[in-house]
């Protein structure tokens, strides 16, 4: 409820702009409609002009095949908080005139958003989409009670990149870091260090994914029937620990701020290696002098002897309530993103131009995933990524996700420094548990 009050004062200082933005697209309700305006407009917001943007833009070029008239009036916001906004300021007003057709959201929170403010979206549970050729991760996101509200756009399967030239001169190669136990990962990494000076992993201390992510990799959630799970969650402890003990080791570098991680870390040359979603793949390739020199493989696990699989970050496209096209809107994203005869082009020029990797299965099959990359050693990462997101397993999600990761990021800064884990532990879930008015 604190989060939802704060949310709505926020958005009642935006309310006039973003009624602004929405032009006078013809519709009955005199103008202020930011929706389409005829049969063949779709207005659609999204926010990041090097990745998903250009990712629409492809679906808006492939579905012209089929409709030569259709038009996409796509207005760039500064961030997803924009759209989450845009809901809210809409849905205090019981108005849903001033939004677009369709939204990109962000799957993290679109749980909450559905459920706070259900009369906002229309379901595509009649779509014609190939719901069973996407990663069942993914799609348990925009599934709510059964029903399909989103369409996937890109997928944060996890990478663990790794410079082979630095392993190779440790007596290492990426096989010898793949499937193997996170103690395995703190000894070679010790020898990484030792020999060349630099950790195996980094990661923003602030905004630690780590732990979601080693967490998922096991299958467990931080989660459980709607409440944290923290201080009687075993293997959660196990991962603070390892995690501890990496820091403690000079394995890990837990930088102080996002900025340090992307500038001083990794294109800072302070790492050996890299672990998080794949959209870190162009921070990575920033580096023109380490091209070659990177590979990727999976995730290690707490008892080795397989491949961890985990997904960080992602967004889907959903149909608003405003949206009286629906039939065109529907029809855009299953021949385009849903796995029509548009998806091949779709998928592929979103690659290409903007560096989106899909969950949808088939993508990974096309000549254009199966290229090899050049900075990655002229592997076919995106053809693996694809793979790797069909093992993703599903775990509990809650909209309190990133508060939760706050808490947990605090308390291991504070395990390093000397705290005692239990305790730190026990403070974070009381921090959780009052967020959520529990």
């Amino acid at each position: 409820m604190k989060k939802r009050l704060i949310s709505m004062l926020l958005a009642g200082t935006m309310a006039l702009s973003l009624t602004a933005c929405g032009g006078n697209g013809g519709a009955s309700d005199g103008g202020n409609s930011a929706a389409g305006g005829d049969e063949n407009t779709l207005v659609v917001y999204a926010w990041d002009p090097s990745f998903n943007i250009p990712a629409i833009q492809a679906a808006a070029e492939a579905y012209k095949e089929k409709n030569p008239d259709f038009v996409l009036d796509l207005r760039e916001q500064s961030g997803s908080g924009d759209i989450e906004t845009a809901i809210t300021t809409a849905a205090s007003s019981g108005k849903y005139d001033s939004l677009p057709d369709i939204v990109l959201f962000q799957d993290h929170w679109i749980h909450q958003y559905v459920s706070d403010y259900p009369d906002a979206w229309q379901d595509v549970n009649d779509a014609d989409i190939k719901w069973d050729d996407f990663s069942a991760e993914k799609l348990d996101y925009s599934t709510i009670d059964g029903v399909h509200y989103g369409v996937p756009v890109d997928g944060g399967t996890v990478i663990t990149a790794y410079r082979v030239d630095l392993l190779e001169q440790c007596g290492y190669t990426i096989d010898d870091l793949t499937g193997i136990s996170w103690d395995q990962f703190i000894e070679i990494g010790k020898v990484v260090k030792e020999k060349t000076g630099k950790y195996l992993m980094c990661m923003d201390g602030d905004g630690n994914d780590l732990i979601y992510l080693m967490l998922q990799a096991e299958g467990v959630s931080q989660f459980k029937d709607g409440k944290p799970y923290i201080t009687e969650n075993e293997t959660l402890k196990r991962v603070v620990q390892t995690i501890v003990d990496m820091a403690k080791e000079g394995v890990l570098l837990l930088t102080n701020s996002w900025s340090d991680y992307t500038d001083k870390a990794i294109q800072g040359d302070q790492v050996a290696g890299v672990m998080n979603g794949n959209w870190i793949i162009p921070t990575i390739e920033k580096v023109e002098a380490n091209s070659g020199k990177w590979e990727i493989t999976s995730m290690p696990t707490l008892d080795g002897g397989k491949e961890g699989y985990a997904s960080n970050g992602g967004a889907s496209l959903y149909i608003t309530a405003n949206c009286k096209n629906t039939e065109l809107a529907k029809d855009f994203l299953a021949y385009t993103f849903g796995g029509g005869e548009g998806a091949t082009a779709t998928y592929d020029n979103a690659l290409k131009n903007g560096g989106v990797v899909s969950t949808y299965i088939p993508a990974g099959q096309s000549e254009v995933y199966n290229e090899g990359v050049e900075y990655f050693n002229n592997t076919p990462i995106y053809a693996d990524i694809a793979e790797m997101g069909t093992h993703v397993q599903i775990i509990e999600q809650s909209s309190y996700h990133y508060t939760c990761r706050t808490q947990l990021a605090a308390a291991i800064v504070n395990i390093i420094n000397g705290g005692n884990m239990d305790e730190e532990l026990k403070n974070a879930e009381d921090q959780l548990n009052f967020e959520m008015g529990n």
